[in-house]
């Protein structure tokens, strides 16, 4: 039997939100496993014990730059320590000059950028120098290039907190625009189902077996529950088979939008600030006492 630590409780509550004791009980029935307590979790609790995955755990912003004629852009994710720095000038014009660098030169990777000649040095000396005028961390985490196949549309949100950059083959500005708001309200995780991880299907696949079989449906039943389960799952995780955030009838899809405009989407990128990294939460009343604890020693 593995242990279940106050560390690991402490994770699995903070991914989840699910209350304490329950992330213990289900820890200790998944033998210390934290991605099966978070199954099963979300078969005890729903969709409440998935709502922290989405939260922004690290500040920075989402920079975009696109080439005059569309053809050609690139979106970058800086991270630094404080919202207050995310809006600073110097660290906003190291963003803006950094995606522009990704386009335009198309580096293999964060290193690769890093190196690049920029200003009196490279992109890292200036991060670096910032760094020390500043006084907090940043660093460039990731980014995607694309040459489109189409023409190449982009939305920011929420203090370039999410950003988007869509590849639209055919439509027009407008459908470009609408597209790119879409993907930021309603998150796709991938373009079609082909794009979804396997691993994410069979755990909504084992869940839904799992809350059948807790509501006394047949043995029978299951695998059929299962199937419309993950059918269901894959429409509101796919960009295809997403509900278009401005349909006037409630139903149209965004494949059936596509349709009627005469139009494909060759890809997207999606950058969340912050998503999947832990962000440090301070006790600023502890750290008062334990510095005034250290000083009169």
């Amino acid at each position: 039997m593995a242990e279940i630590t106050a560390g690991l409780v402490k994770e699995l509550r903070e991914k989840t939100d699910a209350p304490m004791m329950e992330c213990k009980k289900a820890l200790s029935e998944a033998n210390g496993d934290l991605a099966k307590a978070e199954e099963i979790l979300r078969v005890k609790l729903g969709n409440k014990a998935t709502k922290a995955a989405t939260r922004v755990t690290a500040e920075g912003v989402v920079g975009i730059h696109i080439a005059a004629d569309g053809k050609l852009g690139a979106i970058l994710e800086v991270n630094c320590e404080t919202d207050f720095v995310a809006k600073n000038d110097d660290f906003l014009s190291l963003v803006n000059n950094s995606v522009e660098l990704v386009a335009n030169k198309a580096p293999a990777d964060v290193a690769a950028l890093s190196a690049l000649p920029f200003s009196d040095g490279t992109v890292e000396s200036t991060r670096a120098a910032l760094v020390g005028k500043i006084g907090e961390n940043m660093s460039l985490r990731r980014f995607v290039r694309t040459e489109a196949q189409g023409k190449l549309y982009s939305y920011i949100h929420g203090g370039a907190k999410i950003g988007v950059l869509l590849d639209l083959v055919g439509g027009d500005e407008q459908l470009g625009k609408d597209i790119s708001m879409h993907i930021a309200a309603f998150k796709p995780k991938a373009l079609d189902a082909s794009g979804v991880a396997q691993t994410l299907i069979d755990s909504e696949r084992r869940i839904a077996i799992e809350k059948a079989k807790e509501s006394g449906k047949p043995e029978a039943m299951l695998e059929k529950i299962a199937e419309g389960s993950v059918q269901k799952f894959l429409k509101e995780v796919t960009l295809l088979g997403q509900v278009f955030v401005k349909a006037e009838d409630g139903k149209e899809t965004i494949e059936q939008l596509l349709k009627k405009k005469g139009a494909s989407i060759a890809s997207f990128t999606l950058y969340v600030v912050g998503e999947g990294i832990e962000k440090k939460v301070s006790d600023f009343a502890a750290e008062v006492a334990a510095q005034a604890a250290a000083a009169q020693k």
